[in-house]
């Protein structure tokens, strides 16, 4: 795997976050808008997720490692896959990312929630 510096790796998981989060947030609300049954709303938004998952670590995981998660990062810290240090920008960049998405998704679908 070829190894990108980190300025490149911290854009792909505050990208990819930003996605995940995104897709996550608006299918759920999309799946609460369009039907009163929960088992499909919850099918809704578990195949979006999935699929935006596989699409995602596809693109950013050669990258990154497609971490998405702090909590992923911190396990590969405590591995020694990840320096200290780089745990500290992954952090920031997958929160940065997540904010983000979960506003882009509330904009997205405005008149869905009210």
């Amino acid at each position: 795997m070829p190894a990108f510096d980190l300025q490149r790796r911290l854009v792909a998981e505050a990208l990819g976050t930003c996605l995940l989060v995104a897709t996550v947030v608006g299918s759920g609300i999309m799946a609460d808008t369009l039907t009163d049954d929960t088992a499909l709303a919850l099918l809704g938004n578990t195949l979006a997720t999935g699929a935006i998952l596989v699409a995602l670590i596809t693109i950013f995981g050669p990258i990154s490692g497609a971490h998405f998660n702090p909590a992923v990062s911190l396990v590969f810290a405590l591995r020694r896959d990840l320096s200290p240090r780089d745990l500290g920008f992954y952090v920031v960049a997958q929160v940065s990312g997540g904010l983000v998405g979960t506003v882009a998704a509330h904009l997205m679908f405005r008149s869905a929630c009210d």
